[in-house]
């Protein structure tokens, strides 16, 4: 039995789109056509893979053929190369959260993607959950909090990204004359990056005993805009060290809690059987955050 190339390329154009009618778009077809060869493929693996919502998910099966499709291709654009025959450059699709694609990530990538011939289409959520997208097939890596890898993947310790409680030094007066106690905190505006973003309700109600929701908040979903609405002192939060150090020297902003910080672990996760420029992508993505980020703990 062989997957039919056009029926799994549907399928992945449905849900790298979100839609069956994206999916069309992307594949100069009609929509009926991309939901015909999809419940063909269906029909041809005896397994829903596919659930029609918006946007368009995967199910568990359906998980395990995009797997497959995206290292598949990787796969042959990297035998066509050593083949010496011109395949175009490989797309890569990583996921990593904000704090990473904001500070060390872009400088380590670039010159390896141009050497290896790579393209990448990054994934952004919170390292809690960029997991979840490489469980799903929706990306070939992924920078995650979590230790543990996946059946079939390998985990590697990247290190500690130390985060700082820092507000703009007119906000730190004003709001904590008298430090960050937990009578001002309960008033005080904090900057939260989405709502998936616990370090600070974390921070608030293990070392000032307040349960989210006791205070207020801003969100702010965008890494420079978060930066710029602390400085510019729409509330306090937390910013990784490498951000907010160039603030701190300057006195634009100050630390609440310099005896306090956060650190949070950082892993790749990758295949443990992958394309040989994955590999070596990968290998200096974890070079390059070993040198930026504080070293994890020793077990």
């Amino acid at each position: 039995m062989k997957i039919d190339p056009r029926r799994s390329s549907a399928f992945a154009a449905a849900i790298d789109t979100g839609s069956l009618e994206g999916a069309a778009s992307q594949l100069g077809i009609t929509p009926s056509a991309v939901s015909q060869r999809i419940s063909a493929l269906e029909q041809e693996l005896g397994t829903p893979l596919l659930v029609r919502s918006r946007p368009c998910r995967a199910t568990v099966p359906g998980m395990r053929l995009l797997q497959y499709l995206r290292r598949s291709l990787l796969l042959e654009a990297e035998f066509l190369a050593e083949m010496g025959m011109d395949a175009g450059p490989a797309r890569v699709a990583l996921a990593v959260n904000n704090d990473t694609l904001a500070t060390w990530l872009l400088p380590a990538l670039g010159p390896i993607l141009a050497a290896e011939g790579l393209l990448v289409e990054f994934v952004l959520d919170n390292q809690g959950h960029t997991f979840a997208l490489l469980e799903e097939g929706r990306v070939l890596a992924c920078v995650s909090g979590k230790p543990q890898p996946m059946h079939g993947c390998t985990a590697t310790p990247l290190g500690l990204m130390r985060y700082r409680m820092v507000a703009a030094s007119g906000f730190a007066r004003q709001r904590f004359p008298d430090g960050l106690t937990r009578e001002a905190a309960v008033h005080a505006p904090v900057v939260v990056f989405d709502r998936k973003d616990s370090l600070q309700s974390a921070f608030l109600r293990e070392h000032l005993g307040l349960p989210e929701g006791s205070y207020p908040c801003h969100y702010v979903p965008a890494s420079d805009p978060y930066v710029e609405a602390i400085r510019l002192g729409f509330g306090y939060g937390m910013l990784p060290e490498e951000q907010c150090r160039r603030l701190l020297d300057a006195g634009e902003l100050v630390e609440l809690a310099p005896a306090l910080p956060v650190d949070v672990p950082l892993y790749w996760h990758a295949w443990r059987i992958q394309p040989q420029r994955l590999e070596r992508m990968g290998a200096a993505l974890v070079k390059a955050a070993q040198a930026a980020l504080l070293p994890l703990p020793l077990p």
